[in-house]
């Protein structure tokens, strides 16, 4: 199989990026502010979380929406199609904390039962 024939490449390409899932994740309960996303991301750069939420616009996970004249009131919130992300986030943040645990057993008795724990 080709890589651009791979789904599991087509998910990446949408989520990829340090503050992409996150951004979805903060999302999730409703519409913020782009100062609000902000404050739940203060380590993303300013230009960089613009980009990946232009990035997340255009392939429809998130809807922008600007209010009256000024661009400092844009609002942000998942899209329909955005929210069926949500499951595929909420797998993957699972799979991780159980690798992360996985990761750091300090000897392979303990490893072998958490990957019984994974199964």
């Amino acid at each position: 199989m080709r890589l651009s024939e791979c789904p599991v490449r087509a998910t990446i390409d949408v989520i990829e990026g340090k503050w992409k899932p996150i951004v979805v994740n903060v999302l999730k309960p409703g519409t913020l502010r782009f100062g609000q996303l902000r404050r739940h991301v203060p380590e993303a750069a300013r230009k960089v979380l613009t980009q990946q939420l232009r990035e997340l616009e255009k392939d429809q996970i998130i809807t922008r929406k600007v209010l009256g004249q000024r661009w400092e009131r844009v609002e942000y919130a998942l899209t329909p199609y955005g929210r069926t992300l949500v499951p595929i986030l909420t797998l993957m943040a699972k799979w991780g904390k159980k690798h992360k645990k996985y990761s750091h057993a300090k000897n392979g008795n303990e490893a072998a039962s958490l990957l019984e724990a994974v199964s």
